[in-house]
């Protein structure tokens, strides 16, 4: 898997994310509370809606067309009316960069 250097830490807000764009796909890197960070397809799997407008809260993203949620660190769908998972990729800080491991 192909080491991505997604952004700076500091450039995601605490129980936030953003979006970013890889070989034509589009992911999302969030960070919670303690710095912890995740990855997921960047497309609420409804209708292909970007997630960067939606809201982060408790390890919950919620997109901003329809409100599904799906759980930040598993992908896993939460609620209607989204009820095919998120997939994820392993996500960490390493000197202050969110480096994430996605698919050839």
């Amino acid at each position: 898997m192909p080491r991505i250097d997604a952004c700076a830490l500091e450039d995601i807000e605490e129980e936030d994310l953003i979006g970013f764009d890889h070989r034509g796909r589009t992911y999302a890197v969030y960070r919670l509370p303690g710095d912890e960070v995740h990855c997921t397809d960047g497309l609420c799997t409804h209708e292909q809606v970007p997630l960067e407008d939606g809201l982060v809260m408790d390890g919950i993203i919620e997109c901003p067309r329809h409100n599904g949620r799906f759980d930040i660190r598993t992908g896993a769908a939460k609620g209607a009316p989204v009820c095919i998972d998120l997939a994820t990729y392993p996500a960490r800080v390493e000197n202050g960069r969110v480096i994430v491991d996605l698919p050839d």
